[in-house]
């Protein structure tokens, strides 16, 4: 028997409708949402759309890379599990060598992410995994927080 899951269901109507995320010069920033299941790809990205971010929203790595190099994301927000391909980690680690000054926020549902991550220290990259399913709110927090701390590491 599957365990019962406890998902907690935001009204799309309770996400913040401001650019409280821009940066001071009011440039909106550009997000890439990347994740297989679409439903939570198109909903961070109207999330983030409301929120002030210019987005770009792809279902698979290999399009993602695509998108990144016609326009380059300030942010990747990416799960780490993308199906077949190449996965969120590969993914965020090509982008970053492409573009240091891209941020890279990872998510996932699943336990497995952690030898992946691990292979990814072990190549100089510390990324920020945030489980699955992930409050608006607390992802708003997050990316805010990427953008104004210097002092945080790659991904933060």
């Amino acid at each position: 028997m599957a365990p019962e899951l406890n998902i907690e269901v935001v009204p799309l109507a309770e996400v913040p409708f401001d650019n409280s995320v821009l940066t001071p010069q009011k440039r909106r920033r550009t997000v890439l949402v990347v994740d297989d299941e679409r439903v939570i790809a198109d909903t961070l990205s109207v999330i983030l759309s409301r929120s002030g971010f210019s987005v770009l929203t792809a279902y698979n790595g290999e399009t993602a890379l695509e998108l990144a190099h016609k326009v380059t994301p300030d942010l990747v927000l990416s799960d780490v599990m993308l199906g077949l391909g190449i996965d969120g980690i590969r993914l965020a680690i090509q982008l970053v060598r492409e573009n240091p000054d891209c941020k890279v926020l990872l998510f996932s549902g699943s336990a497995a992410t952690a030898d992946l991550l691990a292979g990814a220290r072990n190549l100089g990259h510390n990324f920020t995994l945030l489980a699955k399913p992930v409050h608006p709110a607390d992802l708003l927090t997050r990316i805010a927080e990427s953008f104004t701390r210097p002092d945080a590491p790659e991904g933060n």
